[in-house]
């Protein structure tokens, strides 16, 4: 199974289905079913003082170091100037947990399922794989 692994509290963003574009400095050619990892990395200094943001997580419990989630990844999008600013303004609550800027990729997902149960693994850079 193809896993992606992201820092929290992104991750459970996305299980929690308040994330649903992941933004990457780099496209994907991959389509289909896709693990989401929380990295074992901590929450930045940056990111925990972006209060709008941690508010969409508030009282809930970080998931570092496992798989907590699977998905589609359906598509993989170019942002144009007019694909920010349209998340910007139409989309914002996805615009605050993701990284919109020109010339990056938006990754969407969809069908979001929570696993029953958490399966702990270490983290790799890039889309890998996960095999029990």
């Amino acid at each position: 199974m193809k896993v992606l692994s992201l820092t929290e509290p992104y991750a459970t963003l996305i299980k929690n289905g308040k994330k649903k574009v992941e933004t990457r400095s780099w496209k994907t050619s991959y389509r289909g079913a896709l693990y989401i990892h929380a990295s074992s990395t901590k929450i930045s200094r940056e990111t925990k003082q972006n209060d709008e943001l941690m508010n969409l997580v508030k009282n809930n419990d970080m998931n570092y170091g496992n798989i907590i989630c699977k998905c589609n990844l359906v598509d993989c999008i170019k942002m144009t100037k007019e694909y920010v600013e349209d998340m910007r303004k139409n989309h914002y609550q996805e615009y605050i947990c993701g990284e919109y800027s020109e010339g990056r990729y938006a990754w969407i997902l969809e069908n979001i399922e929570i696993l029953d149960k958490p399966i702990s693994a270490k983290g790799h850079l890039s889309i890998w794989n996960y095999s029990k």
